[in-house]
């Protein structure tokens, strides 16, 4: 099946170094594809390491062991296949992600608790071993690549690589952060979301690294959604090789851990921003604020119930500017709401004020706005002082298209 490339697509960014990161990528052949869809990150022996996974039901083996093995904090390898999710497949599921771990932990002379391996595609269908274990052979004498090798290598119905870097100053010494991702469609996050892996060369402690992600995440990755559909493969990861000579953060008193985090989550936004622009079928891309909420949370939750829904999102995609979907939205949130203090605006213009529609709104301005490829809704709910900030894009024919033939 021909995607054609997002028109939100952005420029694979150059990206720095990351001192003990070697990537290489492989042909496995998971699919019927002339492409390599195997990615292996080998990071030094000291790597700390970071992870947030889905909180699906029904998550992939992958998934299951990373939970395990990242509560240790540390890593010497990544190993990536798409085309396979190899979720809903029970012992043979799991057979096949110890094999990898297995292969990988005898090659690079490291325990099993430090290979952490994803798979992302089509759900129900077991990874095929013999596969798998020749494209990591592959993996193992290929030479060296780039990020954006390893980006593509990643992706499965992306239009675009996906690419986004930070540096930092910690204690006189500059650090550097380069991260990649994968998404387009199943993007409703309940932790993290799709496919995401980050590499400093900074020394940070697993504690806080973990915490760090955490709090990133909340604000990034757990506010985009394209579908309203959480995977069974969701993770992202954070390596930190320790290289850069920094002196080590071990808590939120260390110097540097405010800039370190405000660094990764520059990163964990932008990358989750490109997934976003690249929602299947997506031809808009939205910015949704809510304010006034009673607690963050709840804002947030209010800007996901906006985002998620159909009837706003194919209001967008017509550049149909009905406010009233948005109160629908805001109304079955289950969160706190008043009706009569409820604003909402489009492009900066209010067309509801404090429950009731604005006497002079003029249309003539929304219409132009909804027009363009970024589009910006306000939602003011007048209780307190929550707030939160969510992204999604429109729902277009081109999602329906690429889901019906998803497997062909």
């Amino acid at each position: 099946m021909q995607i054609d490339p997002s028109p939100l697509a952005r420029p694979f960014p150059q990206l720095p170094e990351i001192a003990g990161v070697t990537l290489r990528v492989a042909r496995a052949r998971y699919k019927t594809w002339d492409r390599c869809d195997l990615t292996f990150a080998e990071v030094p022996d000291g790597t700390t390491a970071a992870g947030v996974f889905t909180k699906s039901a029904c998550a992939s083996s992958e998934v299951e062991l990373g939970r395990e093995a990242v509560k240790l904090g540390r890593a010497r390898a990544l190993i990536v296949n798409a085309g396979n999710s190899n979720a809903f497949t029970g012992w043979r599921g799991r057979a096949a992600v110890e094999a990898i771990r297995a292969q990988v932990s005898e090659a690079l002379a490291c325990s099993l608790d430090e290979v952490f391996v994803s798979s992302t595609g089509v759900i129900g269908v077991p990874l095929p071993v013999d596969k798998a274990q020749a494209g990591i052979a592959a993996a193992l004498t290929a030479d060296p690549c780039g990020w954006q090798d390893a980006a593509n290598a990643i992706g499965t119905t992306d239009t675009f690589a996906k690419g986004a870097g930070a540096s930092a100053m910690l204690g006189g010494v500059r650090v550097e952060l380069a991260g990649i991702i994968k998404g387009s469609g199943m993007i409703a996050p309940d932790m993290a979301t799709m496919l995401g892996y980050i590499f400093t060369d900074a020394d940070i402690a697993p504690a806080f690294l973990q915490e760090a992600l955490e709090r990133a995440n909340a604000a990034t990755f757990s506010c985009i959604t394209v579908d309203g559909d959480t995977s069974t493969s969701d993770t992202v990861m954070v390596f930190a090789t320790g290289k850069a000579g920094n002196m080590r953060i071990e808590s939120w008193d260390s110097p540097g851990a405010d800039a370190f985090a405000a660094a990764l989550a520059d990163v964990c936004r932008s990358l989750a921003q490109l997934v976003v622009r690249d929602g299947e079928g997506a031809r808009k891309f939205v910015t949704i604020r809510v304010a006034g909420a009673v607690s963050d949370d709840s804002a947030r939750r209010i800007g996901v119930a906006i985002a998620n829904s159909p009837l706003v999102k194919t209001a967008i995609a017509g550049e149909d500017a009905n406010w009233g979907r948005v109160v629908m939205a805001v109304g079955k949130a289950g969160e706190p709401a008043d009706r009569d203090k409820l604003s909402i605006a489009f492009g900066g213009v209010w067309a509801a004020r404090n429950g009731v529609p604005v006497e002079d709104y003029d249309e003539a301005p929304v219409a132009a706005h909804l027009k363009g490829e970024e589009i910006d809704i306000a939602v003011d709910l007048g209780l307190a002082e929550g707030r939160a900030t969510v992204w999604t894009c429109d729902l277009t024919h081109g999602y329906i298209a690429i889901n019906a033939d998803y497997r062909s």
